[in-house]
Formats: C-alpha cells, sequence, structure tokens
C-alpha cells in the first residue's frame, strides 16, 4: 500500500495548494467516510477518496451606520468574517467552531459606547448547546476562569486566580444521553461556555479540548444578543434542530 501526506492528497483531489488543504484539515473539514482527519501531515493510503465539508458565507443579519451584524458560520476564524466586511471592525470573537451572532463596529464612537456595556455586563448573550449526558435541573455556575496561552492556544480553567465569570444553563432537550441547553452568560470570558460546562461534568459534544466526544463540530452556536436596546438572533443550525 502506498502512502503520501494527508494534505498532498486533499490538495489533488479538490485542485488546491497544499497549503489551502492543510488549512481545510485544520480547520476540521476533510472526513474519510465518517471519521475527521485530523493530522495534515499524517500519511494515508494513497488511494483514500476525501469528503470535504463546504463553509457556507457569514450572512449579514442587520446593518446600519454603527455597526454589521453577520449569522457566522461554523469553521471561520472571526478575523476572515472581519476581512469579508471592509470597514468593520470586530467588537467581539466567537471560536471558530462556534456559529451565530456576531458584531462588526464601523465607527470609534459607536465601538467605545458597545465596550463600556459589555464591560458592565449589560450586553445579554444567549447560546445553545449540545452537551453529554442528562441535564435534568437549571444549573447557575458562579466560577472564576483563568485563561493561559502556549503556542497560540488559548485553554482556560476554573480558578480562584482567574476572573469572575457566571453561565446559567437551563436544560431544553433530553435525548439519549446528552442534552440541548440554554446558556447565558456573563462577563465573557474565553471559553467560558466550554469550561464551565466541563466543570460540572457536561461538557460540550465535539469539543474534545474540553473533554467532549468528536463530532462534525464543537456544537456551540451564538443564538441571541441584546445590545443597546437593540436584539439580534440567529437560527439555529439544521446541525442543531436535527441533532437528536
Amino acid at each position: 500500500m502506498a502512502l503520501e501526506k494527508a494534505y498532498k492528497l486533499v490538495a489533488i483531489q479538490e485542485g488546491v495548494s497544499n497549503s489551502q488543504a492543510k488549512s481545510m484539515i485544520d480547520r476540521g473539514l476533510v472526513y474519510v467516510g465518517n471519521k475527521k482527519v485530523m493530522i495534515a501531515r499524517g500519511e494515508i493510503d494513497s488511494k483514500t477518496t476525501f469528503r470535504v465539508q463546504k463553509i457556507e458565507r457569514a450572512v449579514p443579519i442587520f446593518e446600519n451606520d454603527d455597526l454589521i451584524v453577520v449569522d457566522k458560520p461554523a469553521y471561520v476564524n472571526s478575523d476572515e468574517i472581519e476581512r469579508q466586511f471592509k470597514g468593520a471592525v470586530l467588537l467581539h470573537r466567537l471560536d471558530r467552531e462556534t456559529s451565530g451572532v456576531l458584531m462588526l463596529v464601523k465607527n470609534e464612537e459607536f465601538r467605545e459606547k458597545a465596550i463600556k456595556e459589555f464591560k458592565k455586563d449589560n450586553v445579554y448573550k444567549e447560546y445553545i448547546a449540545w452537551v453529554e449526558g442528562i441535564v435534568s435541573e437549571p444549573v447557575d455556575i458562579d466560577k472564576a476562569i483563568l485563561t493561559t496561552k502556549k503556542n497560540n492556544r488559548a485553554t482556560s480553567n476554573v480558578s480562584s486566580k482567574g476572573k469572575p465569570a457566571r453561565t446559567e444553563v437551563t436544560p431544553d432537550i433530553v435525548s439519549g444521553n446528552k442534552t440541548k441547553v440554554k446558556c447565558i452568560i456573563h462577563h465573557g470570558r474565553t471559553h467560558q461556555i466550554r469550561t464551565h460546562l466541563r466543570y460540572i461534568d457536561h461538557p460540550i459534544i465535539g469539543d474534545e479540548q474540553y473533554g467532549g466526544r468528536r463530532a462534525k463540530r464543537v456544537m456551540l452556536h451564538a443564538y441571541k444578543v441584546r445590545l443597546l436596546d437593540m436584539e439580534f438572533v440567529s437560527p439555529e443550525p439544521k446541525a442543531f434542530v436535527h441533532f437528536e
């Protein structure tokens, strides 16, 4: 059996450059059957046929003179969204595999006003997640979070040395040994929901970094944001609605 590096085979199959093929694998877009290809430089049978998940484009859901609000698809970095909408800058970020409401601002005056609202914890942020196990009752997780960075990768943990963070978790649907939950976050620390859900032993499905089982994506969606008397909603992705 002849072996070749995975990214080189993907590049040939998809007609893209080696660097584009590596990026596809790193984003979690490349599968063999139902198994995600995890290592771009890993060697694999040269006759392998790959399935590549297509990325949806970010669609604007609101725009005025101050901001653009988009429905961010999974697998896309927030910085890439910023490049897509020239003249606007990110007001906040979502993790690469998190979908949903993402806001970009068009002027410094509005940015400063909005940041003050974030700092005062006046911004309502509601997420939907599918988690491991059965969550039968609401849980209010009020635990400080400490974030460290190594090799440009952030990792967060519950720690008394960290910054204040609170997440309200409410169960919605139980299906098998998993639960769909609503999460309302206060403060908004790096990986806050992911860290808090792992802390209560209900990690998000697909979130392998924080103890979840492997899945096509991290099952976390930014559903609703309220800022300065404006409300923005991103409908649940099909992957969430049909995940039972």
